[in-house]
């Protein structure tokens, strides 16, 4: 009676080093490139500043044009509070600024940002609804007004990351157009 025993390659009597050691080198191989290649590691982007806009749907194309032609078209982070300016100054809402600051903290954190740039607007429904209705018909006040928040705003985000610049600007209804704001003097707001 011829019986069949199951065993191995490497077992079996008619089996040939050579087999043996061709059916190991594979694994040796790879295992071998494994032991010597680095972890992988996500890159860490880079962006050069945080905007923060209203959420007004009205002026979204306009700003995405201004920060390109500022050079920052793909590398920046972008949060859209009602407000912008009034938002971070937490007025009403203190939750508001309270979401401003954590975005902050995480772009400053995760992706090493270097400015903040604030752009409120003319016509501004938050700024309607929590100074004064008639706001937008008094152009004078209306730049003065947001003038005021931006300033506020400036100083707050300067006391708490002092080695980040901050921009601030108020976009026109009509053009379009970025006039920018410069900071006064602390004392002054």
């Amino acid at each position: 009676m011829n019986k069949t025993i199951n065993q191995c390659l490497c077992c079996h009597p008619l089996a040939s080093r050579r087999h043996f050691l061709k059916s190991l080198l594979p694994g040796a191989v790879a295992f071998s490139i494994l032991q010597s290649a680095a972890p992988a590691r996500a890159e860490t982007p880079q962006t050069k500043a945080l905007v923060l806009s209203c959420i007004d749907f009205r002026f979204m194309t306009a700003e995405r044009y201004f920060l390109s032609r500022k050079n920052l078209w793909g590398e920046y982070d972008w949060t859209a509070l009602a407000g912008a300016s009034l938002a971070i100054t937490g007025f009403p809402h203190p939750s508001d600024a309270e979401a401003f600051w954590d975005q902050l903290d995480i772009s400053y954190r995760l992706h090493h940002i270097q400015k903040v740039i604030v752009i409120d607007h003319q016509d501004c429904g938050a700024y309607a609804m929590m100074i004064d209705s008639n706001l937008s018909k008094d152009p004078e006040r209306e730049l003065q007004v947001h003038t005021d928040y931006l300033n506020r705003a400036y100083w707050l985000i300067r006391n708490r990351y002092p080695d980040i610049d901050v921009e601030l600007y108020l976009a026109t209804l009509n053009k379009a157009e970025f006039q920018p704001i410069l900071p006064t003097v602390e004392n002054q707001i």
